[in-house]
């Protein structure tokens, strides 16, 4: 991913400066201290950094905003994982008796990865990407957000852009993050649709009647198939790629449509013939034939890599981390934008920087020593970072996180009101 003002190489030089200055660490220790609710709930949470030369810290853990804080900034991560709330203190995994330091809680994660979509996608490959395939995301978003909250009832999602090639999504709910392995593995199954690797042809099958998930999840892909395999991806243009997708039709079908095709060249009336084969199979088959449906799902239904749902200690790029490789933040994405996200619009490391050494307008010193008549010292430091951020193209992404804890805040004030009542002597 090109980021024409971005060098690698000066990462070590403006680390410090990002950590200083920028990162939101009010709101990143209000994400993770969920309002207090449950005592020691930050504390026992695992941190893992990623030093300059691939040196790699596992089991960080803070007691307070202050402590970790100093320690970022202190150590200058090139990236911060975020694990799980340990039984005890990450940081003294190895005083506790062995076998009693375990993996209690995690959000419910997801990771979706660009590289998992190679068979289905012409116009990049591996780390690659670009907005032709970038829509493959905004589907898996779609399509997960739905079900996430519609089927399973959570309602805290947090959706986030790697600084690559992906994408994360962080399920907030306490429900979530109580579940155990087993209840991951059955959600992660559940959404699950695209199964076999390389040497699988035919990767998705479905079953008589289809399950009202899917058919939910159809509404999503029958959207975007059209631009995004028919137009960008050009599946029934060239021959290769169209005997790609007649492989995934039955033997009789498939002949019949290879004939079809070679009087008719343009991808769209191709995929309506094929359409037409699908409806005429299915009014004299006995079992039940979706091929159509099941090409449009392997072509363009979320890739999930389940392992990193199913585990409870599995640890995961936080947001706000810096992609070492793009220099792009890793930002949250707001889902009323989904359709115009650009991840080549994300800011890098050293946009965000310089864009701090800009000579300040006249709007903004006024409102500075507005702010600074009214606060003292301490708040002041405070407040300059708040106000730092804000003169910089992170402060959309920083507002959209913002947002997010707001409404997540509710919930704990409705929990702790539920605590004090419970804890009054009558």
């Amino acid at each position: 991913m090109p980021a024409s003002d971005y060098d690698s190489a000066c990462l070590p030089d403006i680390l410090p400066l990002y950590y200083r200055r920028l990162f939101p660490f009010s709101q990143y220790y209000r994400w993770l201290n969920y309002g207090g609710v449950q005592k020691n709930y930050f504390q026992n949470r695992e941190f893992s950094f990623t030093l300059k030369d691939d040196i790699y810290v596992r089991y960080q853990s803070f007691t307070t905003q202050n402590e970790l804080e100093k320690e970022i900034q202190k150590m200058n991560p090139y990236k911060i994982d975020i694990g799980a709330i340990y039984s005890h203190r990450p940081n003294q995994h190895n005083t506790v008796k062995s076998g009693t330091f375990q993996a209690l809680e995690k959000e419910l994660v997801f990771d979706i990865d660009m590289t998992d979509y190679d068979d289905v996608r012409s116009c990049c490959s591996a780390a690659e990407i670009c907005p032709k395939c970038w829509t493959l995301m905004t589907i898996a978003i779609r399509v997960l957000d739905r079900a996430l909250r519609d089927d399973f009832g959570f309602q805290h999602l947090l959706w986030v852009y790697s600084g690559r090639r992906g994408v994360h999504c962080w399920v907030c709910d306490e429900a979530a993050r109580k579940l155990s392995v087993a209840a991951r593995s059955a959600v992660a199954e559940y959404l699950s649709l695209v199964k076999g690797g390389d040497e699988t042809m035919k990767k998705v099958v479905l079953s008589d009647p289809i399950h009202p998930f899917i058919r939910e999840s159809l509404v999503v892909v029958e959207r975007y198939f059209p631009l995004y395999a028919l137009q960008d991806q050009d599946i029934l243009g060239r021959k290769e790629s169209v005997d790609k997708v007649l492989a995934l039709t039955p033997e009789d079908v498939r002949k019949q449509l290879q004939q079809a095709f070679q009087n008719e060249k343009k991808p769209e009336n191709r995929w309506m013939l094929l359409e037409d084969q699908a409806k005429r199979k299915q009014g004299t088959s006995k079992k039940g034939q979706h091929f159509e449906k099941e090409i449009m799902l392997q072509y363009c239904y979320p890739r999930l890599d389940v392992n990193v749902s199913k585990g409870v200690n599995h640890l995961l790029k936080s947001p706000f981390s810096v992609h070492p490789k793009t220099g792009r933040i890793s930002v949250p994405i707001d889902l009323k934008e989904l359709e115009t996200f650009d991840p080549f619009a994300v800011p890098t490391i050293s946009m965000i920087c310089e864009e701090l050494d800009r000579p300040r307008t006249v709007e903004e010193e006024e409102k500075s020593e507005e702010t600074n008549d009214k606060e003292n010292e301490k708040e002041a430091a405070e407040s300059r970072k708040i106000r730092d951020y804000k003169r910089t193209s992170l402060a959309k992404y920083v507002k959209c996180f913002d947002q997010f804890l707001d409404v997540m805040a509710r919930s704990w004030k409705g929990e702790l009101l539920k605590k004090s009542d419970l804890q009054k002597d009558f």
